[in-house]
């Protein structure tokens, strides 16, 4: 079966982007407060969802269920201006892993749809 799973190279790329990406998250200044100071969980719940979300064996279902995003994140306020930096979170630790070409696009594209799902607030606090 051909998936961005087995396209990147299975699981260790998708460590390596989970490495690459919450050191980012954690040093933005407007993503860090949405997460918490220990984010090792948060980093395993990434790891299992983006394996099942690029096509690899379903992880996130099998341990939590479906994953339901937009209600598991409808307790944080994300506004347009946090998924755009999470979104460029993202694209910089896809850069920096070396995911490249027609499967870094086709990811980033699925992700972007993802993250503008997500979004439950407008981006002032009028």
């Amino acid at each position: 079966m051909n998936t961005a799973y087995a396209a990147i190279g299975g699981a260790e790329t998708v460590a390596k982007l989970v490495d690459a990406f919450y050191p980012r998250v954690q040093a933005h200044p407007d993503l860090a407060p949405l997460f918490p100071v220990d984010i090792k969980p948060v980093r395993d719940k990434q790891y299992l969802f983006l394996t099942q979300f690029l096509g690899g064996p379903p992880l996130y279902s099998e341990q939590y269920g479906h994953p339901m995003l937009r209600a598991r994140h409808a307790p944080h306020r994300i506004t347009p201006a946090a998924a755009k930096a999470w979104l460029g979170c993202m694209a910089a630790a896809m850069d920096e892993i070396g995911l490249t070409d027609d499967v870094r696009d086709f990811i980033f594209e699925r992700l972007t749809t993802t993250a503008h799902h997500m979004v439950n607030s407008a981006d002032s606090a009028d």
